[in-house]
């Protein structure tokens, strides 16, 4: 099964899911700046999900650029994590709207812990699906900032009911650490291409 259709429609939905988010910010009744003061919130919030979304979108790209097809698990595992992204809207409209209250940062700090485990499992299933030389695999390597994401996260969420600014440090701490999109699967597909390139011609017929 090809990935064209897989991609277009997880494009699509990523793109309403910033679109919702950004109707969130309601137009303020005023025509000074000091109508704009409440906004100052709900804008962070939105910036902050702004940028989350947007390295899903990226990340989300390079890893089905390692995939040459995909399967049923993988189908549904892509649905599983845009489900958690469609979350998003909500959870960034009621912590913006609350000031970054306890509750609704423990929330925000859930759908980013849920999304990150959607995305893990995604992955896993798209190794899965490329078997044991999986060249996403190879790539990913021993994936040390997946797996210290979903744990800041867990310490992002119990902080809220105690220091809930701390929450909103790690949130952007973790932001900032996946902000450069992952080159390793980039530097793994050259060099995989380069090294399809160096054979013969007649290695490359072979079945």
């Amino acid at each position: 099964m090809g990935k064209s259709r897989l991609e277009a429609f997880s494009d699509g939905v990523i793109a309403i899911i910033i679109t919702i988010m950004v109707l969130e910010m309601k137009v303020p009744h005023g025509d000074t700046f000091e109508a704009l003061r409440p906004l100052i919130p709900v804008f962070f919030s939105y910036m902050l999900s702004f940028i989350y979304v947007g390295i899903y979108w990226n990340n989300h790209h390079h890893m089905l650029h390692a995939s040459t097809s995909v399967s049923g698990p993988v189908l549904w595992a892509n649905l599983h994590l845009l489900f958690w992204l469609s979350l998003f809207p909500f959870a960034t409209g009621w912590m913006g709207e609350n000031h970054f209250a306890a509750k609704p940062s423990a929330v925000y700090g859930l759908v980013l812990l849920m999304a990150a485990c959607a995305y893990w499992v995604l992955q896993q299933a798209i190794i899965a699906t490329q078997g044991p030389e999986s060249p996403l695999k190879a790539a990913v390597g021993r994936d040390w900032k997946g797996k210290i994401s979903p744990v800041l996260y867990l310490v992002g969420i119990a902080s809220t009911f105690f220091i809930p600014w701390a929450a909103l440090v790690i949130y952007v701490a973790v932001a900032l650490l996946w902000l450069v999109p992952d080159r390793r699967i980039e530097r793994k597909l050259v060099h995989t291409e380069a090294e399809s390139l160096a054979q013969p011609d007649t290695l490359r017929r072979l079945p």
